[in-house]
């Protein structure tokens, strides 16, 4: 399993990528989780980076706009994606205060 802070290397990578998309294909919809909560309920709670790099590779039928970091709110990403993550989730009825954050316990849904 991926450790703290290292790349996986590419065989562990794509099991690993695999049951992230296991799991975040289960969020309903106007629901979201966070990357930690993602990596805990894999059995590796250090792993909330590789969680991100997963859904940052992920295929189309993954509805990762769904996943936030544990503060509730949208991850900086250097590719982009910030508006239309808000956007999809919005669309979902997930509604963010004004300091851009969602309330998990209107909106959280637990990974396990």
């Amino acid at each position: 399993m991926p450790g703290v802070g290292t790349r996986p290397r590419a065989g562990r990578r794509s099991a690993f990528f695999a049951r992230v998309y296991v799991v975040v294909r289960r969020i309903p919809r106007g629901r979201v989780t966070s990357y930690g909560a993602i990596a805990r309920a894999l059995g590796v709670p250090g792993a909330a980076r590789t969680v991100g790099w997963a859904l940052s590779a992920c295929p189309d039928d993954i509805p990762w706009h769904r996943v936030v970091n544990a503060q509730g709110k949208i991850s900086w990403r250097p590719s982009g994606g910030h508006a239309l993550q808000r956007t999809l989730l919005r669309r979902e009825g997930v509604r963010f205060n004004r300091a851009g954050r969602i309330d998990f316990e209107k909106f959280g849904w637990k990974a396990v």
